[in-house]
């Protein structure tokens, strides 16, 4: 069952088309990668979803119900920005219970919400921390701990492992699928790493210049890529990661 439909999605900025026309699907509980390169339209995607930004045209259905001008409280999604977007100035419980202010049906038991989420995120050692104190991975799990704290029916990630080194990027890409099967999440996820979008998505979306080349499963885009877009900017991308990571093992051996 299709969770959310968008149909011929249009955005211009300074009087420039950055959307074609997007159409795709999101299925429930599905984890679907929008995988491009940079400028490719892929963030304003997620921004229109979100409703941080109006599309000039088009449309967003979820649930069977158009969602195109509600505001981004009324959405039941949620998100997790590149850049943590954590209050500094307030420990990591204050953080994850902060999302709970505006929500009068949780706002009563926020503290217990938030220590139940925290724990499941494994920061439980780390409540009375503020962020300036966690490591980059730690404060991306407080980031997604606020978000799951508020249960949205779908989760938004806006590049989020960009700035983690290699190490803690495996840890938190392991942390995320963990995630998504225990509280039944439908993920949409924004990348510019090919290797990540395979190892994480059911389904990933190609794009370049505000363009669908692509939404396939990880082995049909290999093994029946679209055009010669997939084939350079995935495969063959892929390839190389593949042949630079072999060579290191054979020079360590």
């Amino acid at each position: 069952m299709d969770k959310l439909e968008v149909r011929d999605l249009v955005h211009v900025f300074n009087r420039q088309e950055v959307l074609h026309k997007i159409n795709f699907t999101v299925r429930n509980g599905e984890f679907l990668s929008i995988l491009g390169p940079s400028g490719c339209g892929k963030t304003t995607i997620l921004r229109i979803l979100i409703g941080l930004l109006h599309p000039t045209s088009g449309s967003i259905i979820k649930d069977g119900t158009d969602i195109t001008g509600l505001a981004p409280s009324a959405r039941n999604m949620g998100i997790v920005f590149q850049n943590y977007a954590l209050f500094q100035n307030m420990t990591v419980l204050r953080n994850v219970e902060y999302a709970l202010k505006f929500n009068k049906e949780l706002k009563a038991i926020s503290r217990s919400v938030a220590l139940n989420i925290i724990e499941q995120v494994g920061l439980t050692e780390h409540l009375n921390k503020k962020p300036g104190k966690l490591s980059g991975g730690q404060q991306q799990r407080v980031a997604i701990a606020r978000t799951l704290a508020r249960n949205p029916e779908i989760i938004l990630f806006d590049e989020p492992m960009s700035a983690l080194d290699a190490a803690t990027r495996l840890l938190l890409r392991d942390e995320i699928k963990r995630i998504q099967k225990q509280f039944h999440s439908t993920i949409i996820y924004i990348t510019h790493d090919q290797e990540e979008a395979f190892a994480l998505s059911d389904r990933i979306m190609v794009m370049e210049h505000g363009n669908i080349h692509q939404l396939d499963t990880p082995e049909n885009l290999i093994h029946n890529p679209a055009d010669q877009f997939i084939q350079d900017f995935v495969i063959d991308n892929l390839k190389l990661k593949i042949r630079s990571l072999i060579k290191y093992i054979e020079v360590s051996q």
